[in-house]
């Protein structure tokens, strides 16, 4: 009985680390949380607990189809990479077919659906626009054809933080509009110092990442011009009406990212782009918490 109970735990969890790989959960929180930054950011009466609570289901939704539906289409490249050979299309733990199609497109219907009945049609708008740009404009649209698709591909954050806002009020106010753009300067050098990374990876599987095209000096050099617009640009919101406690996420989270993408221009290769990714994710947390806390404590 006891070996019987060990191993159901076990199958559980191991279905459960499939489903949260497959939807790609990590990420889908990380987009869940820039909606609630947004909505943080924008003045106005907050929402009631149950619309909270839609508001940060139908984003997570919306980000865990676009997830699925990214390893759907990428399961060719997929195999072709050290860091993404073992996902469930690719290793046939997970058949692709119209089955798991139907599934990844229910889920967004569903988050689009509790968007726009728990919140409003403009909320369902944003919501479904993360996950096209993120699964079609980026997937399957640019990113095998250009070193451009991350930088478009960066709207699919901005539009989470458009959600949040617009479940206040759909007339969007100065702060998170502001904060959707830092969003769309944040995906670009958070992607390409991974990509720096992991060059030898994208450039055998013929994906034309910037640090492919243009090299890994060329790259650092452009990973730093974002950073530092995008750092600048996430002080402004503190005129905007938030507090010293946003301020301080924004000034302590940029002035790593910052440093990160010195060090990685001086030093260009894989261990200062693995640093400045890991910086890039500080800096995000920082901004993202910074703004839910400046809201929640000096209201």
């Amino acid at each position: 009985m006891a070996v019987a109970t060990l191993a159901s735990g076990r199958s559980i969890g191991a279905g459960l680390r499939l489903i949260a790989s497959l939807f790609k959960l990590r990420i889908a929180v990380a987009i869940t949380l820039s909606a609630m930054a947004g909505l943080a950011v924008m003045p106005g009466a907050g929402l009631s607990t149950w619309q909270l609570a839609g508001l940060a289901l139908a984003v997570m939704l919306s980000a865990a189809s676009a997830g699925a539906f990214n390893q759907y289409v990428e399961r060719d490249v997929d195999g072709l990479m050290a860091r993404t050979r073992n996902r469930p299309f690719v290793t046939g733990r997970l058949r692709a077919g119209p089955l798991w199609l139907g599934i990844i497109m229910a889920t967004l219907a569903v988050a689009v659906a509790i968007a726009g009945f728990a919140l409003n049609w403009a909320v369902a708008f944003h919501v479904f626009m993360g996950a096209f740009v993120y699964g079609v404009v980026y997937t399957v649209w640019l990113k095998r054809r250009t070193w451009l698709n991350i930088v478009f591909g960066g709207l699919a954050g901005s539009f989470a933080v458009l959600a949040g806002a617009s479940a206040i009020d759909p007339t969007l106010a100065p702060a998170p509009i502001i904060m959707a753009v830092v969003l769309f300067l944040w995906t670009p050098p958070h992607f390409w110092s991974l990509a720096t990374a992991l060059r030898d990876d994208y450039a055998g599987a013929g994906v034309p990442m910037l640090p492919v095209v243009v090299g890994d000096a060329r790259a650092a050099r452009a990973i730093l011009a974002h950073t530092l617009a995008l750092v600048l640009l996430s002080l402004l919101p503190f005129w905007y009406g938030m507090g010293w406690i946003y301020l301080a996420g924004a000034v302590v989270g940029g002035a790593v990212f910052v440093a990160k993408s010195i060090e990685l221009v001086r030093a260009p290769g894989c261990r200062a782009a693995m640093t400045n990714f890991h910086a890039s994710l500080i800096q995000l947390a920082l901004l993202q918490f910074g703004a839910i806390a400046d809201r929640l404590i000096l209201g």
